[in-house]
């Protein structure tokens, strides 16, 4: 037994390995004679290692080889085919691969050689008995040696794809892998062992000139490779060949002599001018392949690292434009603090020259009654009575600025957020509001100015007003309020004396247009009627409503009329709308005109005898209380689940649709829609006017979406201006109500969130606990959600109630 010492030669195969069968056989390969010389040679000098050894490869075939990138060659006799293990002629190489579980492991391993019956010379025999499928050749070097593991694993859907492929490969490619290397054993076969002589060393030389052969002489055809090679036995070449390689053409016949002892021997060929005229040039090129792959990847490190450069440079320019503007934000709203210093000045120096019986001439006054959003403290805990008090605290503020802001954890919890609201307000285009800074006091915490003052002072605030940029206002606004308030107070726990129903779910509150009385609805079937600061100051265990009233159904919607303090719009699951007369207990008028059940209704503010009620049949029907009949009906193709009138007009309307789109319609023209919201993913469960041209929608996709019906031009909006997140609302009506920007939900996580409609994130956030009656203890109840919620008019006090009936009146203090 010899071992073949061939580690230069037989390496592992790579991905990016090619067998040189495909190689060769690549639809319109052109020759480049270097190119093949280099492949050429590289063949010999794997053949001499082994006929130094005294061993027969017989395997000398382009499917036993396979070629790198760099056209580096190496011997893989694993890839070769047969149909019984053994090549057809006597004494040839067994071709049957190791079985493993690796098959590239192969290639990395020795090969044991001995010699073959009836010859002095050595041959390769493998150990293992497990024959390679015929699949597994057509592939190349590297999918082929993975296909081994494969078809040994493959169930018999896998057999069948496999034998798709090979059909579909067979009417497509020119060369089909199969039946190219079925005849290619026949073609590399020489005269001597189909004579039935064993084969010798001269056999491989014989074999090297029809690789030779292949390699200058591409051919275009099945039949004509096969007509082409079967004419080489009998030393024919093409004429092409002749004529365009005459050199090459002499060679191969050289090689290819019918007699083995007049063939050249692997030491003659190796020393020939024919393969040494042009190895240092191949070497060259070789040299310079690889020093141009080099330059391709420098090349593509560079094109790396300008494109990092550029993008740094983007976002430099980009900070440089940012710190641009805020630089001349501060200087503008500095420039702006030196006006407000002024006018305070000029507010002192009038007060002091006021009687003494006349009004301050400016003072901030505190007030524990935060009923009205009048009071707007700007800055918790932060008390200012004075110009003089508030120019100390700006001129120390020069070293410790921010320190105020600093403390507020709500603030640098969401200063990401802040920031980019700031940005996005920013840049958005405002006309200036030239609205004055102080107001008259309403008695309840607002700025005190006298009359006189503001007259006086008159030219220096327009100045003022002029001077200031548009998103200034809007802006800081929005941050006012966002820090005004510090968290949601419970005022009265409302808890009901109905322990006979199963269900206590309340699906509507509605405060008349006094904010004294606020009415409750639901699933158990009737209309209360609650005194709102009756509730607050009396602490009992169970309060009773003023009013209540019954329905045949369970209810939906209630609205009181802005207008009648008396009456009350109601809609129920039968599709029913009634108006009720609070002060007698009893239904005024009965409209059926729905045939489905009715989600919504609404009073408009501007003409409170029209009502408007959105229903599941698809329809929104407008009513005038005084006829009791619809005037008028808008159909779509989607259930209506909520409509609203604008606050300043009787002659819009907009509503939301379980299509995902909200719908606003020009009354005097109800046929198509002034223009459609696109924007939310899940049915559209509430909209509110936020005012006359702003509009608030919430939706079971987890949003509620700020719109500005000014930009309804086109028809359709599909960009809301802000969007609202951090309640959950993913199958439930959990009730929306807005008032003075602010905007208040419920969530499925039993809580009620405040937002502003500046920022996109909750303000303030309130949970509803679920106490055990025996115990005391909190209790966790998934299953409970808010599910109505409305404000009290203008103030900062709101009512809440959940899926079980649990009423609050909640403040923000």
């Amino acid at each position: 037994m010899t071992e073949l010492a061939v580690d230069p030669f037989i390496r592992t195969i790579e991905w990016g390995d090619v067998s040189l069968r495909q190689w060769l056989d690549k639809p319109e390969r052109s020759v480049d004679r270097f190119q093949c010389l280099h492949i050429f040679r590289q063949i010999v000098e794997i053949l001499n290692v082994a006929h130094s050894q005294g061993i027969v490869v017989h395997n000398v075939r382009p499917s036993c080889f396979v070629t790198s990138s760099f056209n580096h060659v190496s011997f893989i006799e694993s890839a070769s085919c047969s149909d019984s293990g053994s090549d057809s002629f006597e004494g040839g190489l067994n071709t049957q691969p190791m079985k493993t579980k690796n098959p590239l492991s192969i290639l990395a391993r020795g090969r044991h050689w001995q010699r073959s019956v009836g010859s002095e010379d050595l041959v390769p025999v493998r150990t293992s008995t497990t024959a390679l499928s015929e699949t597994s050749c057509m592939q190349s070097s590297s999918v082929c040696a993975a296909r081994v593991l494969l078809v040994e694993e493959a169930e018999e859907s896998k057999t069948k794809n496999m034998r798709y492929v090979e059909q579909v490969e067979e009417k497509e490619q020119p060369f089909p892998m199969k039946q190219i290397l079925l005849l290619e054993t026949s073609w590399y076969t020489s005269p001597e062992e189909l004579a039935g002589v064993p084969g010798s060393c001269a056999s491989d030389i014989y074999r090297l000139g029809l690789l030779l052969f292949e390699l200058f002489c591409p051919l275009t055809s099945r039949e004509e490779k096969s007509r082409t090679m079967s004419s080489l036995r009998h030393r024919v070449l093409p004429p092409q060949l002749l004529l365009k390689w005459p050199k090459e053409a002499s060679f191969c016949l050289w090689l290819l002599h019918p007699e083995p002892s007049s063939r050249p021997t692997l030491g003659e060929l190796l020393q020939s001018e024919f393969l040494n005229e042009q190895r240092d040039d191949m070497e060259e090129r070789e040299a310079a392949i690889e020093l141009r792959e080099r330059l391709e990847e420098e090349e593509l490190l560079l094109e790396f690292l300008f494109l990092i450069q550029q993008r740094k440079q983007e976002a430099a320019d980009k900070l440089k434009h940012t710190v641009s503007f805020l630089c001349s934000d501060i200087e503008e709203v500095t420039k702006q603090q030196t006006t407000l210093k002024k006018i305070g000045s000029l507010y002192s120096e009038q007060g002091n020259n006021d009687s003494a019986s006349s009004l301050p001439s400016m003072a901030v006054v505190e007030s524990d009654d935060s009923a009205c959003f009048g009071t707007r403290r700007v800055r918790p805990r932060l008390h200012i009575y004075n110009i003089e008090e508030c120019d100390d605290n700006l001129n120390d503020g020069q070293k410790n600025r921010g320190c105020i802001l600093s403390k507020s954890s709500r603030l640098m919890k969401n200063f990401k957020k802040l920031e980019s609201a700031y940005y996005l307000t920013r840049c958005r285009p405002f006309n200036s509001s030239g609205k004055q800074i102080v107001k008259h006091s309403d008695g309840r915490g607002s700025i005190v100015v006298t009359e006189r003052s503001s007259v006086n002072n008159l030219a220096l605030k327009e100045q003022y007003s002029e001077n200031r940029s548009g998103w200034i206002n809007p802006f800081l606004e929005g941050l006012c309020k966002y820090l005004s308030f510090g968290k949601l107070k419970v005022k009265a726990d409302l808890k009901q004396g109905d322990l006979l129903n199963s269900s206590n779910l309340v699906c509507s509150l509605s405060f008349d247009r006094d904010g004294e009385f606020f009415a409750t609805a639901g699933v158990n079937k009737k209309i209360k009627v609650f005194e709102c600061d009756t509730i607050i100051n009396e602490d009992r265990d169970i309060h009773y409503p003023v009013v209540e009233m019954a329905s045949r159904s369970k209810l939906s919607s209630i609205c009181w009329n802005t207008y009648i303090k008396c009456q009350i719009a109601s809609s129920n699951f039968e599709g029913v709308v009634q108006i009720w007369d609070v002060t007698r207990s009893q239904v005024l008028s009965e409209m059926r005109e729905h045939e489905r059940r009715v989600w919504s209704v609404d009073f408009s503010s501007a003409d409170p005898t029209m009502l408007a009620s959105g229903s599941d049949d698809g329809s929104v029907k407008l009513w005038s209380i005084n006829q009791g009949v619809s005037v008028g009906t808008i159909k779509t193709k989607a259930n209506v689940c909520c409509v609203q009138f604008p606050p300043d007009s009787g002659r819009s309307i907009a509503f939301g649709s379980a299509d995902h789109r909200i719908y606003y319609y020009d009354l005097r023209n109800s046929k198509m829609p002034l223009c459609t919201l696109f924007g939310h993913g899940k049915t559209v469960s509430y909209v509110k006017f936020v005012d006359s041209v702003n509009l608030v929608s919430a939706s079971t996709d987890n949003t509620l979406k700020l719109w500005d019906l000014s930009m309804c031009t086109s028809q359709v909006i599909d960009t809301p201006i802000q969007s609202f997140t951090g309640h959950a609302n993913v199958k439930n009506f959990v009730g929306l109500s807005v008032s003075d920007g602010y905007i208040a939900t419920g969530s499925e996580t039993n809580e009620v969130f405040i937002y502003h409609k500046a920022f996109p994130m909750p303000a303030l956030s309130f949970k509803f606990h679920n106490t055990d009656p025996l115990s005391g203890l909190d209790m966790d109840d998934a299953s409970q959600f808010i599910s109505s919620v409305t404000w009290r008019g203008q103030s900062s006090t709101l009512v809440a109630a959940n899926s079980t009936g649990n009423i609050k009146i909640l403040e923000m203090v």
